[in-house]
């Protein structure tokens, strides 16, 4: 099937290539006594089409379900309310384009998955002699975790123990039960907490997180490959959190940091070895907000010398250290790039079924998300005058973060706004619950001196900053950055106001109709993961921890930048990819990860191939005299 499939995609006259030869990246990068560095081999590739997976639209949902099922059966068994609807039938009123990238992507999936064999790294690294040594801990990012309900109120019975997100009862739910799916979804407006009614908890275990839906991995790989080493639930554990509260809330409702602190202390006692800390994304976050709350007293009450004693590294994969600046469109206006480059036909499609209004007020009532609005304010992301990761010949700075066109007869604000501008304008128009949660929740800010650092280590509002915060005193705990760079990233945005007799909330929306240049459907790209930009990913890693006040111990911070290199025709750009999410299947990241964990890690060294460290000395934040 996968022969057949493959000559779908390359033409019936292409002959098959045959397989590369064996470079550098597939060997094994050590040998007993040797330093690792990592060496990524550059090749050309074309710009891939990619076919966008809606963060909240089910059209997607349903057309993926009937192609992986590979018959109707998927609508009879899933959703018996659409009656007499076949997949037949939603494929003829959609454009041929669509269905045609549709089939694409989903065929080039499953012959991927076909073709891979899962546990190849675990068993490279373990004909090395290497086994498991550390328990290991996972922390998931964002989204990435599956909600399920426990709620046995009347609304929610249908539902009971079922997922209403990261599943196809999620999919459902929001085609056929739209409005009692947000209100399950979204929190409590007053209390940050679940309505009244209603009960949606985070999945417990690795089924928690290692996919996302049928089809569709996040963890696996990285769960595949620990068990080839010896890993099974005695010695690695998934820290599965409900990614919509507020961290404060983490604790106050699930005891989320209670548990998480319990279960490393009993790893260690077990196994007698200190653990090992694996986050992505917001779960870095997590970790680092952790960190803080279980040495202070005001929270886990371990101690400054906890760290020290329970954690042998963290490793800090594609975590956004210091926000995603795509949170705040989001949180604005309901829209990142993904939204904004959709042709008329999905725009209407999406605006009937979740209009912007709805996914703002989605994604504000989920406290956690706002965790991510970008920190450091123009210090790092940079003012009108320019930005520490503006490049050569670029029209317009980065440090213009919202840019509003003249002379188009619009309410809009009179000057562009850059990144302190927007947080100021974001409080300032949405509604005081809002604002007072994330305020209360959540800081921004820098920390200029040891004695404002050392101050805040009182205040839980800055434990999830690490401009205003610092890691622990532990001396000999190893911090690992392993992140994607290369693939063009949403930096900076055009707004306009709203349409003309549109009815809507919003003060404003992307100026989609402006292309030109550098600006793309509104949407400016710079540097990062497609995802988090490169500022957020790297610059604490490359600089920022290197400053005494925010890194006192001397904690050793080795970086290994993983340059985004997709295969053309891989959905998910196989095992060299760096993209955000995908980066959790490539080859190299999980050999770095197995070696740390089998206590291999000192031999790993640097590897930066962007601007990274010349961007942070642009930065005006300075080593205190």
């Amino acid at each position: 099937m996968a022969s057949t499939l493959r000559r779908r995609v390359f033409g019936n006259d292409t002959p098959t290539e045959p397989s590369p030869a064996q470079t550098p990246r597939d060997q094994s990068p050590v040998r007993p006594g040797e330093k690792v560095k990592v060496v990524h081999k550059r090749k050309e590739t074309r710009k891939r089409k990619t076919t966008g997976i809606f963060l909240l639209g089910s059209l997607f949902g349903i057309i993926a379900a009937g192609f992986f099922a590979k018959s109707n059966d998927l609508i009879d068994f899933e959703f018996p309310e659409l009656g007499d609807l076949s997949m037949d039938n939603l494929f003829e009123i959609l454009p041929a384009g669509f269905v045609k990238d549709m089939r694409e992507l989903v065929n080039g999936e499953r012959d991927f998955l076909e073709s891979y064999d899962a546990f190849s790294v675990g068993h490279k690294v373990r004909s090395e002699g290497l086994s498991s040594h550390h328990p290991v801990v996972l922390v998931p990012g964002v989204i990435s975790t599956g909600l399920e309900s426990w709620g046995t109120s009347n609304e929610s019975l249908p539902y009971f123990r079922k997922r209403l997100w990261g599943s196809w009862s999620m999919m459902r739910a929001l085609v056929m039960d739209k409005e009692n799916w947000k209100r399950h979804i979204m929190l409590d407006h007053a209390t940050g907490l679940d309505p009244p009614g209603v009960k949606l908890r985070a999945a417990q275990g690795f089924d928690a997180t290692d996919f996302f839906i049928t089809g569709y991995w996040i963890w696996n790989k990285i769960i595949e490959n620990l068990a080839t080493l010896g890993y099974d639930p005695t010695n690695s554990f998934t820290a599965a959190y409900d990614w919509r509260l507020a961290y404060p809330n983490l604790e106050k409702r699930d005891q989320y940091f209670s548990r998480l602190k319990a279960h490393i202390e009993m790893a260690v006692k077990l196994d007698n070895k200190k653990v090992v800390l694996t986050s992505h994304s917001m779960g870095s976050q997590v970790v680092f907000y952790f960190f803080h709350w279980v040495a202070s007293e005001h929270g886990g009450k371990g101690g400054y010398d906890w760290v020290e004693k329970h954690v042998e590294s963290w490793i800090n994969v594609s975590g956004c250290m210091l926000g995603a600046v795509k949170d705040v469109a989001a949180i604005l206006s309901g829209e990142m790039r993904d939204t904004a480059q959709l042709n008329a036909f999905a725009v209407y499609g999406l605006e009937k079924f979740l209009s912007k209004d709805e996914r703002a007020e989605i994604f504000r009532a989920m406290p956690g998300m706002s965790s991510m609005l970008p920190m450091g304010g123009n210090a790092i992301w940079g003012d009108l005058d320019g930005a520490p990761d503006d490049v050569p010949g670029q029209a317009v700075s980065f440090g213009s973060f919202l840019n509003f066109r003249t002379n188009q007869n619009w309410s809009i604000p009179k000057t562009n706004f850059t990144v302190d501008d927007a947080m100021k304008y974001l409080y300032d128009t949405t509604e005081d619950w809002y604002r007072d949660s994330v305020k209360t929740s959540y800081s921004q800010g820098v920390a200029h001196t040891m004695e404002e650092v050392e101050a805040n280590e009182l205040d839980p509002r800055k434990w999830i900053n690490p401009l205003e915060t610092r890691l622990p005193l532990a001396p000999s705990l190893r911090v690992y950055c392993f992140y994607g760079v290369g693939k063009p990233t949403e930096r900076a945005y055009y707004y306009r106001s709203p349409e003309l007799g549109a009815f809507t909330n919003l003060n404003m929306t992307i100026d989609t109709a402006l292309t030109q240049g550098d600006v793309d459907h509104g949407v400016v790209m710079g540097e990062g993961d497609g995802t988090v930009n490169l500022m957020s990913t790297g610059y604490m890693c490359n600089k920022g921890w290197k400053l005494k006040r925010y890194n006192p111990a001397g904690a050793k911070i080795t970086v290994v930048e993983m340059p985004h290199e997709p295969e053309r025709f891989n959905p998910r750009g196989g095992p060299n990819t760096a993209d955000h999410v995908d980066i959790l299947g490539r080859s190299n990241l999980n050999e770095l990860i197995l070696r740390i964990a089998a206590g291999k890690g000192d031999e790993i060294q640097d590897y930066v191939v962007s601007n990274i460290r010349e961007y942070a000395e642009r930065v005006k934040i300075y080593e205190e005299q």
